[in-house]
């Protein structure tokens, strides 16, 4: 089933931009380089964003009714870790940043950041790391403690590693591994929630290229802290609808797929805007997108961290099917152009 909406955005455009995002570092808390690119592409499209004191990025798009103003959320920060310790062997401990189980990045390939700019490359193993060697490894926990990084440098001691630079609180970057199928399948790292992010740049194109205004103002918020809690837990006073534009997850007994747009009817926040949820349920099902209504009890997304800050709006979550999240994720190209096709059938009716 194709929806009407989705030959007017520019796959290849979206594509492209998830790609590019893909490609640049940005654990939370360390979102200087991919915010620089948000920046200038927001630019090239002839928009202007505002940073926030944290480090967030608004797009304001003003609308017919400048009055009403929407918050559209997508956050470019992903998961990550930290230099927790330098061990004595030169090897480092590290804390993670975000929550993921540790067998999902053990074999990794990671980059080391230090504070004066230098990037060194890493393996993520753990401290039992060859059946050879350690007859417990296979049933070895995978867990912070048991788990270390192994310096591709010259590094025999805490000394040597020390030489290079490397200190703890230095951040430490997955490699994506971005594989971008022909027959439109996406899988990489992080696609929690650059998809996202790549969906809004093809709302921003399209406005653009068409010369469009919305129904009303939007404020598209860029936010960098959402694996860790507070992404957008602080947010422009006028807004009265904030939309989180985050994956969806899949498996157990949720019905999406990787080639829906998920809508999210509760997390562990609790319930999401029933009308606001509703009238996306209703445009999905005119515009023949593809879709599912799914309920995740293990997730928070930046309109929850809007709403425990204190934020008086009504909000909603959707956002392309994700497939092994936090994990090594995999999605289509379908959903993150449907959801953007969906944002545009809501922006420009409501």
């Amino acid at each position: 089933m194709t929806s009407p909406l989705e030959p007017m955005l520019d796959r290849n455009y979206i594509v492209g931009q998830l790609e590019a995002l893909l490609g640049i570092p940005s654990p939370s808390g360390y979102c200087m380089d991919i915010m620089k690119h948000v920046e200038a592409e927001a630019g090239r499209l002839g928009y202007r964003m505002e940073m926030t004191p944290k480090g967030n990025g608004i797009v304001t798009i003003p609308g017919q009714d400048a009055g009403r103003v929407i918050g559209i959320s997508a956050h470019v920060d992903t998961l990550g870790a930290m230099v927790r310790s330098i061990k004595p062997s030169g090897m480092l401990r590290f804390t993670p940043i975000g929550g993921y189980a540790m067998h999902t990045v053990e074999g990794e390939y990671c980059l080391i950041h230090t504070r004066d700019g230098r990037k060194y490359e890493g393996t993520v193993l753990s401290t039992k790391a060859s059946v050879h060697v350690f007859p417990d490894a296979r049933d070895w926990k995978r867990e912070e403690a048991n788990m270390e990084i192994r310096v591709d440098e010259t590094v025999r001691s805490k000394e040597d590693a020390q030489k290079l630079g490397i200190a703890v609180g230095d951040f430490v970057s997955w490699e994506p591994r971005t594989r971008v199928l022909p027959s439109g399948w996406i899988k990489s790292r992080h696609l929690d929630d650059k998809a996202s992010v790549a969906a809004l740049f093809g709302l921003m194109e399209w406005l653009k290229r068409e010369g469009k205004v919305p129904a009303c103002t939007l404020k598209l918020i860029f936010s960098t802290y959402e694996e860790v809690g507070h992404g957008s837990a602080h947010i422009p006073a006028d807004i009265t609808e904030l939309i989180a534009v985050d994956m969806g997850a899949l498996g157990d007994d949720l019905s999406a797929t990787e080639r829906d747009v998920s809508i999210c009817a509760k997390d562990s926040s609790g319930p999401y805007d029933y009308n606001m949820t509703t009238r996306f349920v209703e445009l999905a099902k005119r515009e023949r997108i593809p879709h599912a209504i799914d309920i995740y009890p293990h997730y928070g997304s930046d309109a929850s961290a809007a709403l425990r800050g204190g934020s008086n709006v009504r909000a909603a979550l959707i956002g392309p099917g994700v497939h092994a999240s936090h994990g090594m994720e995999r999605t289509h190209a379908d959903a993150i152009v449907n959801t953007a096709a969906l944002l545009l059938a809501y922006v420009m009716e409501s």
